[in-house]
Formats: structure tokens, sequence, C-alpha cells
């Protein structure tokens, strides 16, 4: 009998395979609650838009403390409810089309 056949060695490769899966599963759950989107950096996080905000802000203002506060809290809330551009895909672009010149 083949070992690919056996039950036993089908069932052992079932099991290592649900590992590796739940493994996978963990890892994605913990990137989700640390606020890293899928398929993205953590560029692409609405903490660190949230966090530019209020340092742009904090810039603005004399008081810094508020300043990054406001900021931060305004720049979640953007991101959270209107479709905020993901900076880190908008600048690829932009240096990729740096990269290949003038289109005609």
């Amino acid at each position: 009998m083949a070992d690919d056949k056996d039950p036993v060695t089908r069932l052992k490769d079932l099991v290592q395979l649900k590992d590796q899966l739940e493994e996978i599963q963990k890892k994605v759950e913990n990137e989700v609650q640390a606020g890293i989107p899928q398929g993205g950096s953590l560029l692409a996080s609405p903490f660190l838009k949230g966090f530019l905000a209020g340092y742009v802000v904090s810039r603005l203002r004399s008081s810094a403390i508020l300043g990054v506060a406001l900021g931060t809290l305004t720049g979640i809330y953007a991101a959270q409810n209107y479709q905020v551009p993901n900076i880190e895909t908008s600048i690829q672009d932009f240096l990729n089309s740096l990269k290949k010149g003038p289109s005609n």
C-alpha cells in the first residue's frame, strides 16, 4: 500500500495543515487587533494616519499636547468614517509613475 493512500498518513497531514491554519489565523487576528490592515503595513493603519494628522496640527498650534490629541482623534474619525486614501499605496504609485517617466 502506498504512503499517500494510507489513512493514518493522510490524517497526520490534515492535522498538520489544521495546526498551520490555526497559527496563520492567530497571526492575522493579532495584526487586526494591532490595527495593521491586511495586505498593508503600518503606514496604512488608521492610527498612524491620525497620529500624523495630530503632529501636523501640533506644529500649527502652540499647545502641542492638545494639538496632537485633537489631530489624532480627528484622523482616526476620518479614517474610520470616510474613504481616506492609503498613503503608502499613493506614494508608491506616485514613485512608480516617476520611474516610468511620461507616458505618450
